[in-house]
């Protein structure tokens, strides 16, 4: 009997979801190197191999089969095929720009644990998708808001989201997208670097976030009577001063983001927040030419800095810190605490805040690979982001399960 391999479910999945993987009519406990790749849309090579042992009865069932020491991971990881893809090209992130088309999973097994691979014993394709079926995209170009909205299948209304991406600009979509299908209206929310927006990251005004405030609650498909916030990084922050100025807001989960503004300026109004004071002075490059910046942003508790405080106890939501511990682009864990503190201390109520520990920066949902070191647009160098690829990835699973239940209860 030839080898064959064995997806479930058969043929495409959705990103986030967990894939059960198996290879049947192997020898009795012939070992095997099983070896997964993918391309992103820039046509960048993501790969990962595991070395395994078939079962007596020929079965390998990644459920069951701990992969051996010697490849991309070992012992018992039915999904570390997918978490420990890694680029050929170095400090290159997997992310997906067109959400209405799959990545394509190649899966190919391989006679023995050579360094070289053996002879091809099988190989096959999966789709993992973004959009459940149903899911509608809507571009909305509405005023000066540049944003895709994601609606669920079925009659609405839905609990509405916006969600906030960081420095890289631009409108990702695949948050946003994956979340719809969990039976949130989300809109995907560019604020610079798209279309006719601003270029750079000099200053924002919350009027245009406020803008996107309103067409939510508006809209026939969101149900009221407040929207929630999603922000990563420098989308934590923002998403925290719309909380703190903006009415119709019930609840802000903020991913690894910083309780002062950061990177710009703020104006709603008449108010001006300056953006917190660095001192580049406190880089630290390692012998690979890796930047670390991790203590390069001042406290904002101390001095003028303190101006960059972001004024939560104004907010009138309840609030959820996801904070990876190991995260070298900010003091995550410092930001959450000093923010807790600053909301008990003006009689609000305290904020969940989960801590990862090995969980670096770019805490993504479920399965993206992590991604330890890239290109930061504002430092021009590649970055340290932090984390330890198995505990990133159990983050991942478990920040996303945290943010829908939080966001379903609020």
């Amino acid at each position: 009997m030839a080898a064959a391999i064995r997806f479930s479910p058969a043929a495409r999945s959705l990103f986030d979801e967990p894939l059960a993987i198996a290879v049947q009519g192997l020898g009795p406990r012939q070992q095997v190197t099983l070896r997964t790749s993918l391309r992103d849309e820039a046509g960048e090579l993501f790969e990962a191999h595991g070395r395994y042992q078939a079962a007596d009865d020929g079965e390998l069932d990644l459920a069951r089969c701990p992969a051996l020491p010697g490849g991309s991971f070992s012992g018992l990881e039915p999904m570390g095929l997918l978490w420990a893809l890694q680029p050929r090209k170095p400090f290159w992130r997997l992310v997906k720009k067109d959400v209405q088309t799959p990545f394509r999973l190649q899966l190919e097994v391989f006679e023995g644990h050579g360094d070289t691979p053996g002879q091809l014993l099988a190989q096959a394709e999966h789709e993992r998708v973004f959009l459940r079926d149903g899911v509608r995209r809507v571009p909305v170009r509405e005023g000066r808001i540049r944003a895709t909205l994601f609606l669920p299948p079925g009659n609405g209304p839905f609990p509405g989201i916006i969600d906030l991406y960081g420095t890289g600009g631009g409108l990702p979509e695949y948050r946003a997208c994956l979340l719809a299908n969990y039976g949130f209206a989300v809109l995907a929310l560019a604020f610079y670097g798209y279309e006719d927006l601003p270029k750079e990251m000099k200053e924002f005004h919350l009027e245009y976030f406020e803008e996107a405030v309103n067409y939510m609650l508006k809209h026939t498909q969101v149900k009221g009577p407040g929207v929630g916030l999603l922000g990563f990084s420098k989308g934590g922050d923002l998403c925290l001063s719309m909380a703190s100025f903006l009415k119709g807001i019930t609840a802000t989960a903020v991913i690894n983001g910083s309780v002062a503004n950061v990177g710009a300026v703020l104006r709603y109004k008449d108010i001006t927040i300056p953006p917190l004071g660095a001192d580049r002075k406190r880089i630290k490059i390692s012998k690979s030419g890796i930047v670390d910046i991790v203590n390069v942003l001042n406290n904002p508790l101390e001095g003028p800095d303190r101006q960059s405080f972001i004024p939560l106890e104004k907010a009138e939501c309840r609030f959820l810190f996801i904070v990876g511990q190991d995260d070298h682009n900010w003091k995550s864990e410092f930001f959450a605490v000093e923010g807790s503190k600053h909301l008990q201390a003006h009689g609000k109520e305290k904020p969940e805040i989960v801590c990862y520990p090995g969980a670096g920066h770019y805490i993504e949902p479920p399965f993206f690979p992590m991604c330890a070191a890239s290109m930061h647009l504002l430092v021009g160098k590649p970055v340290m982001w932090g984390g330890e690829p198995k505990a990133h990835s159990e983050a991942q699973k478990d920040a996303w399960q945290q943010i829908q239940a939080f966001f379903h209860r609020h």
